[in-house]
């Protein structure tokens, strides 16, 4: 990648969102491309701490509130940056005659941050909290492979790629995801990126459940510790998780 004027913060941030719910778009009878993305308003926290981190590619009326619900009912905030030749050089990074496509090549570009953000975006703890989901479906299976050998071989993480089944247009589709199979290395994943997580309300992405008292204090602390948010904050959030999560594994 060529020397670009964007800070490594800025970069960082916008790798990873392209794994998750963001995009880079070179519009009609435009020169160069833009950085978009959007978030439910009940993340609406971590929405504006990306847009606080991206004031450098910001123009003026940079995010507006969607008037139509999502498929899910609810309404989404929405950003877009201005046209600048910084971002049209990372464009031409992950884009192949202009369709986006993962490459070894732009992955290893991405940092602790980047994966944070990929795993905000589109990451799951599931498995009665304990196992983990990157929800990877608009990814092919070969992109897929190159996900999972990169997280291997860059950062000593074990993810298998599932096949799931889903109906579209009365049409069942066949799509995968990338899944952390146990808890150990699940929270290999979560160590590296909870240093850069920023905002409170994104904490649960990161909370593990436990049966066992002890395992969970020592959870709490961790977090605690790598997050910088106090034990009464993260308590707080494992309180309400649990209570969502009825049946969670000892």
């Amino acid at each position: 990648m060529k020397n670009s004027f964007l800070s490594k913060n800025c970069k960082d941030i916008i790798l990873g969102s392209l794994l998750g719910d963001g995009s880079l778009k070179i519009n009609d009878n435009y020169k160069n491309a833009r950085f978009s993305f959007r978030h439910s308003i009940k993340q609406k926290e971590y929405f504006f701490w990306k847009v606080n981190e991206l004031k450098e590619i910001s123009g003026e009326n940079y995010f507006w509130k969607s008037e139509i619900k999502d498929g899910f009912g609810g309404q989404k905030l929405r950003y877009q940056s201005v046209a600048i030749p910084e971002l049209t050089e990372l464009y031409d990074l992950t884009h192949k005659k202009g369709v986006f496509k993962i490459s070894r090549k732009w992955l290893n570009a991405i940092t602790p941050l980047s994966l944070a953000i990929w795993w905000l975006d589109d990451g799951s703890i599931i498995g009665n909290g304990r196992k983990g989901v990157f929800c990877t479906d608009c990814f092919s299976y070969e992109e897929q492979k190159l996900l999972s050998n990169y997280l291997k071989k860059v950062w000593d993480i074990n993810v298998h790629i599932g096949k799931i089944t889903r109906k579209w247009m009365n049409e069942e589709r066949i799509y995968y995801r990338l899944w952390i199979r146990s808890s150990e290395e699940l929270k290999k994943f979560l160590r590296i990126i909870m240093p850069h997580i920023k905002v409170a309300e994104m904490l649960p992405k990161v909370l593990i459940i436990y049966k066992d008292h002890d395992l969970q204090q020592r959870w709490i602390s961790e977090v605690s510790e790598l997050t910088g948010f106090s034990k009464a904050v993260v308590e707080k959030y494992i309180t309400e998780k649990k209570n969502k999560w009825k049946n969670f594994r000892k």
